[in-house]
């Protein structure tokens, strides 16, 4: 088991820093801060490519790098748990596209953010070669 644990200092309302034993974040509803979902948004890219690696890695598969861009919509239903997910994963370069294909369907598989947010979310991931 892993213990983890980041610390939020808020001051004035709703503004707060992040801080977490490899960086800080501001949070925030203004102009350079971070909203609660672009966090939870951002945990998910995160912990998905970072699975994703893992399987090119293991797979050896190369590429000159990727973006992952996330959309949700939120129910308008209290809480507002998220709808709906959307994860576009843009690949530069890969030496094997079919490779690609199946570590991304293993790392939604073994994300555990990915997993957590599909008990509550329909969650779509896709591939685009670029």
């Amino acid at each position: 088991m892993s213990v983890l644990k980041i610390e939020v200092k808020f001051k004035e309302g709703f503004k707060g820093e992040l801080i977490a034993n490899n960086g800080t974040a501001l949070i925030g509803e203004t102009e350079g801060t971070l909203a609660p979902y672009d966090m939870l948004l951002a945990s998910l890219a995160s912990c998905l490519y970072a699975t994703f690696l893992a399987v090119m890695n293991k797979k050896r598969i190369t590429s000159d790098g990727s973006d992952v861009i996330v959309t949700g919509e939120k129910r308008k239903e209290i809480p507002s748990t998220l709808t709906w997910v959307n994860v576009v994963i843009e690949i530069k370069n890969a030496s094997n596209e079919k490779g690609v294909l199946k570590a991304s369907e293993m790392a939604a598989k073994y994300c555990s953010i990915y997993q957590t947010l599909s008990k509550i979310a329909k969650m779509n991931l896709e591939v685009k070669f670029v």
